[in-house]
């Protein structure tokens, strides 16, 4: 006996835990509608009720650690420039 597996978009799943989270009907005539099983919806919507709070956090700053790296990179590049015009001064003092 082999098992089709049908492959769902996220839309499809955002929309199905939309309906469940709504609770406006029950999760069976959700799932028969949809034609998903319904442990599939009971998922899906604890999925997106996990993930809902993340909607609201503010994103982290990266750019400061961005910011704070390239700052780094110039000052090495500035001594290493420092330390090279002083090497061909003193490599053309020598010749």
């Amino acid at each position: 006996m082999s098992t089709i597996r049908n492959r769902r978009s996220p839309e499809f799943k955002a929309k199905v835990a939309l309906e469940a989270l709504k609770e406006r009907r029950t999760v069976n005539e959700i799932a028969s509608e949809m034609e998903v099983h319904p442990v599939q919806v009971s998922q899906w919507k604890k999925i997106a009720g996990d993930g809902l709070p993340e909607l609201f956090t503010k994103p982290k700053k990266t750019d400061t650690a961005n910011e704070t790296f390239v700052g780094r990179l110039y000052q090495e590049i500035g001594q290493l420039k420092v330390e090279l015009d002083w090497l061909k001064k003193k490599s053309a003092q020598l010749r």
